[in-house]
């Protein structure tokens, strides 16, 4: 007997944030419109998103948070093009995202061709 595979497409960030600026803050709508209307809304305008409509977080609910972000490589790449765009140290880009200087180096070493 064959199993079907079930490929994991990855989170729909538009339809996720869209729900819930519908319902929790729709006062905000306006200003993640512009980030909405993309085709593709990537982790990064995720993130834009996140902090657009939860400005002011603790430092244990970020640490809560961070804890349970999850990357796919098209993400690690991005982020990794980002800071090589914007000429970002390691300590700089993980500082940026929230996320440890070892993930970075460690992404770099992986993704990076020598």
């Amino acid at each position: 007997m064959k199993k079907n595979k079930i490929h994991f497409k990855g989170v729909d960030y538009k339809a996720l944030y869209t729900d819930l600026i519908k319902k929790k803050c729709p006062d905000k709508m306006g200003l993640c419109e512009g980030i909405l209307k993309k085709e593709h809304v990537s982790v990064l305008d995720a993130i834009k998103l996140n902090d657009i409509l939860f400005p002011q977080q603790t430092i244990g609910n970020e640490r809560i948070n961070q804890k349970h972000k999850s990357y796919q490589e098209e993400d690690i790449r991005e982020i990794l093009s980002y800071q090589k765009l914007h000429n970002l140290s390691n300590s700089q880009i993980a500082l940026k995202f929230k996320m440890s200087r070892n993930t970075v180096t460690r992404w770099k070493r992986i993704f990076t061709p020598e």
